[in-house]
């Protein structure tokens, strides 16, 4: 787990092709490596990768062919900066939301204007997620916990402040840029359950039952 609140910005050095799928090789900037361990595991643009190798300058993860083709690792190449986070421990302070690192689709930034000393993005995400996206909840846009502020279908808008802008990749963001998006696993955990008892509707009783109120 995660919490979209990035670490430090790294950078792609390599990418090796591993018969069919693609080993990553990434200087992770500042952050620390102390006490990771093979196995751990690292959100790299808000995708959950395995370290199978440390380097002196970072680390190595394993892209599957299922990762490449459902997220945007599949465009990286050396040079190219991403967001990082360690895997969350339970001392440390939950402050964006919880993230699963497990992409749910691939957004396209259609918009990208200022709106006072913050920038203001319009970002359409596919049609099936449009459901789970609601204005003043949560969302991950390359790993980044971000707050919905506008909703139109499956359009949504986030401001994005200076802090944010200098510390993530998201400063770089350009109109026609695919980023990948998680939605907030309560959305997600909230319509399973629905559908489990779909004849007894959303009642007061049904939410109580299960724990939300």
């Amino acid at each position: 787990m995660f919490t979209g609140i990035i670490q430090s910005i790294g950078q792609i050095r390599q990418r090796e092709p591993q018969g069919g799928d693609v080993r990553l090789f990434i200087d992770v900037g500042q952050l620390t490596l102390d006490g990771v361990q093979l196995g751990d595991s690292i959100a790299v643009n808000g995708v959950c990768l395995t370290v199978v190798a440390l380097t002196e300058t970072g680390f190595a993860a394993d892209v599957s062919r299922e990762t490449l083709g459902l997220t945007t690792l599949g465009a990286l190449v050396p040079q190219d900066r991403v967001n990082l986070e360690r895997s969350l421990t339970l001392a440390a302070p939950l402050g964006g939301h919880l993230v699963s690192g497990h992409v749910d689709g691939i957004g396209t930034v259609i918009e990208r204007q200022l709106d006072a000393r913050s920038v203001r993005l319009r970002i359409q995400a596919p049609a099936g997620l449009a459901r789970y996206i609601a204005r003043k909840g949560s969302i991950a846009v390359d790993g980044v916990s971000l707050t919905v502020n506008a909703v139109e279908g499956a359009i949504f808008a986030v401001n994005i402040v200076p802090h944010t802008l200098q510390k993530t990749i998201i400063g770089d963001y350009r109109t026609g840029m695919r980023v990948n998006l998680e939605v907030d696993l309560i959305a997600r955990y909230l319509e399973r359950l629905m559908l489990g008892e779909q004849s007894e509707g959303l009642t007061q009783a049904f939410l109580a039952r299960h724990g939300f109120i």
